[in-house]
C-alpha cells in the first residue's frame, strides 16, 4: 500500500498488483506480492530512493523497465499524415460529386480513414504518456524476521503447525466416523434390531407363561390333608 500511494502521490499510477503464495525446501507457505508502478521520469530517482527506505521494513527486488518508442512514434507520425492526406482528397471528391450514391460512398470512405486516423493519434498519445513515466516492478518477499524459527534444520514453529493440522485431521476423522453411525449405522441396526428384540421378547413371554402354567399345574396335583383323611 506504502508503494502504491507513493506512485499516486508522484503522478503515476499502479500498473498491475499480485499476491501468491510459494513454498520454502522446508515445505513452509510463503507469501510473496509483486506490484509495478509507473512514475513520472524526472521522479525515478526519487521513487527509487523511497522504495530502498521501505527494504529497512520489507526486503525488496525491484526491476526498471524502460523502452525506446522512438522509431514507433515516427513510424505513427508518418501513417497519420498519409491519412491525413486522404481525408482531404475525399473530402475534395466529395464537394464535387453530383449523385447521391457517389456521396454516401465517399462519405463511408471517409469515416473509416477518420476513424483510423483517431485510433493512430490514441497510439500516439499513449506512447508520449510511456516515455514520460518510468515502469518500476517490485517484488516482496517476507522478512527473516518473520521466518520459522530455524535450529540446525529443527524447525519448532513448523512442527507446532504440523501437529495442529495432525490433530485437525483426526478431530475430522472421528467426526465423520460419527456421522456414519448415525446416518447409516444407526438406521440399519434398527431395520433389523427392533424387530429381532421384540421377537426374543415374545418368546422369553411365552416360555415365562409357560413355565408359570407348568408350576400351576403341579400345584394342583399334589395331595392335601382332605384327601389323606
Amino acid at each position: 500500500q506504502s508503494i502504491s500511494r507513493m506512485a499516486e502521490d508522484m503522478g503515476g499510477f499502479i500498473v498491475s498488483a499480485n499476491l501468491y503464495q510459494t513454498q520454502t525446501s522446508a515445505g513452509q507457505d510463503v507469501p510473496r506480492a509483486s506490484i509495478t508502478i509507473r512514475v513520472p521520469a524526472e521522479r525515478l530517482e526519487e521513487a527509487l530512493a523511497r522504495i530502498e527506505a521501505e527494504s529497512d521494513r520489507l526486503p525488496l527486488n525491484k526491476n526498471i523497465n524502460s523502452q525506446d518508442v522512438t522509431s514507433e512514434y515516427t513510424d505513427l507520425q508518418s501513417r497519420i499524415t498519409n491519412l491525413e492526406a486522404a481525408e482531404a482528397q475525399l473530402m475534395l471528391i466529395m464537394e464535387s460529386a453530383n449523385r447521391t450514391e457517389d456521396v454516401l460512398n465517399v462519405f463511408d470512405q471517409l469515416t473509416r480513414v477518420r476513424e483510423q486516423i483517431e485510433v493512430l493519434k490514441g497510439q500516439m498519445q499513449y506512447l508520449e504518456n510511456s516515455a514520460k513515466l518510468s515502469a518500476i516492478s517490485v517484488q516482496l518477499i517476507p522478512n527473516e524476521v518473520i521466518q520459522p524459527i530455524s535450529i540446525g534444520g529443527w524447525e519448532p514453529v513448523g512442527i507446532i503447525k504440523d501437529a495442529i493440522q495432525a490433530l485437525i485431521v483426526a478431530l475430522q476423522g472421528l467426526v465423520k466416523i460419527a456421522i456414519w453411525l448415525v446416518l447409516y449405522i444407526l438406521p440399519i441396526v434398527l431395520l433389523i434390531g427392533l424387530p429381532l428384540f421384540f421377537i426374543i421378547r415374545g418368546i422369553r413371554n411365552r416360555r415365562r407363561r409357560s413355565r408359570e402354567k407348568d408350576a400351576g399345574a403341579e400345584s394342583g396335583s399334589l395331595p392335601t390333608e382332605d384327601n389323606l383323611e
